[in-house]
C-alpha cells in the first residue's frame, strides 16, 4: 500500500461521513475506507480503481458533483496544481474537514502553509516519511474557475502564429521546454495520414503539427486530465481540431499509425519513472503501420537508441542540442 495511505488509515477513526479522497493512489484504500469516494485524474490509476472499486471514483479536473462532508488530498508535485485543488476542496467545505497529506520529499511541510488561509490547521501525523495535516474549514474560499489559471504563451509555427495554453500541474506550465523546441525545429518530412502525439501535455506539439500538416488525421494522447484539458483549449484557441484522447500508456493508442511523435515523460509525481516512456519505445511497431515513423525528442543521458532499434530496427539521430537528442525510426 502507499506510505499516504499507511498514514491515512493510522488515524481512520477521524474519517467520518462523506469522504472525498482526491488524487488517491491506485491501492487499497477505498477497501478500508468503504464509505469514501475518489477523485482521481491519472488514467492509469483511474482504471485501477475502476476495476477494483467500479463506480466509486469520479475522474476529470472537476471535483465531483456528489456533496462530501470531508475530504482529503493527496498533495501533488506542481504546487499551482495544489493551489487549485485545496481550493475546490475548500470551497465546497464551510465547517468540514480537510486534510492534506504527502510525502516529505514532495514538500509536504511547506504545503501545509497554504492551509493557514482556511483556518488553524494541525499536524495529526507523521510516519512512512508522509505527515497528515487537518484543518476544519472556518474561512472558505469563493472558488475558482479552473480556466482562469490557465497561462498563455505564443509560438510562431511556419510563418502563422500558434496560441499555447497551459492549465496548473500540466508539464512546463506556462513555457516552452527545450524538448519540445528541439523536436519543433524539425517536423520536415513527416509521413501523411494518422499521427499520434504522445504524452500531449498542452498540446504545443500536436498543435503544431495540425497547423504543419492540415490533412493528417492527428490523435493527442495524455495520462493527465489536466494534460487533454489543456490540449483541448490549445486546439480551441488555434481553431484546431483533433481527437483528444485520456490513457494510461501507449496501449491506449489507435492502431496503424503513419507516425508518432514525442517528448515521452519520465516523472510521476516526485518520482522518477521511465516505464511509460519504454513501454512506448518497446511497443510503438504495434501501433504502426509498416513503413511508419517514430520520431521522439528525449534527454541525451537516455539511453533510448538500443530499445528502439530491438522494435523497429535502424533507428539515427536526427538532431541534438542543449542535452536532447532527436531519435527517427522507421517500420
Amino acid at each position: 500500500m502507499d506510505p499516504r495511505s499507511e498514514v491515512l488509515l493510522r488515524q481512520a477513526n477521524m474519517f467520518e461521513g462523506q469522504l472525498l479522497l482526491a488524487g488517491l493512489p491506485a491501492d487499497d484504500l477505498l477497501s478500508k475506507l468503504p464509505q469514501a469516494r475518489g477523485w482521481c485524474w491519472h488514467a492509469g490509476d483511474q482504471a485501477g480503481l475502476d476495476a477494483r472499486f467500479e463506480g466509486r471514483s469520479h475522474f476529470g479536473v472537476n471535483a465531483p458533483e456528489q456533496p462530501f462532508t470531508s475530504a482529503v488530498l493527496f498533495l501533488p508535485k506542481s504546487r499551482d496544481l495544489a493551489n487549485y485543488l485545496l481550493n475546490a476542496l475548500a470551497s465546497r467545505l464551510a465547517g468540514g474537514e480537510l486534510f492534506l497529506v504527502g510525502e516529505k520529499r514532495a514538500g509536504i511541510e511547506g504545503a501545509s502553509k497554504q492551509l493557514h488561509a482556511f483556518g488553524k490547521p494541525r499536524k495529526l501525523d507523521s510516519a512512512r516519511h508522509c505527515q497528515l495535516w487537518q484543518v476544519t474549514i472556518e474561512h472558505p474560499p469563493v472558488a475558482v474557475e479552473l480556466e482562469s489559471l490557465a497561462q498563455r504563451y505564443e509560438l510562431t509555427v511556419g510563418d502563422q502564429p500558434l496560441s499555447v495554453i497551459s492549465l496548473p500541474g500540466v508539464f512546463s506550465h506556462g513555457r516552452l521546454d527545450r524538448g519540445t523546441a528541439l523536436l519543433l525545429d524539425h517536423l520536415n518530412g513527416l509521413p501523411r495520414g494518422h499521427v499520434l502525439d504522445f504524452g500531449c501535455g498542452a498540446g504545443v506539439l500536436g498543435a503544431s503539427l495540425k497547423r504543419r500538416y492540415p490533412d493528417s488525421q492527428l490523435t493527442l494522447l495524455d495520462v493527465d486530465a489536466f494534460a487533454t484539458a489543456s490540449s483541448r483549449l490549445t486546439l480551441a484557441a488555434n481553431g484546431l481540431e483533433a481527437e483528444v484522447i485520456s490513457g494510461d500508456g501507449i496501449d491506449a493508442a489507435p492502431r496503424y499509425l503513419d507516425a508518432i511523435l514525442s517528448n515521452p515523460p519520465f516523472h510521476t509525481g516526485v518520482h522518477t519513472n521511465y516505464h511509460a516512456s519504454e513501454t512506448l519505445l518497446r511497443k510503438a511497431g504495434d501501433h504502426l503501420k509498416k513503413g511508419g515513423e517514430l520520431r521522439l525528442v528525449a534527454n541525451s543521458f537516455l539511453r533510448y537508441q538500443p530499445l528502439i532499434e530491438a522494435t523497429l530496427g535502424n533507428c539515427h539521430t536526427l538532431a541534438e542540442g542543449q542535452g536532447f537528442k532527436i531519435y527517427r525510426a522507421i517500420k
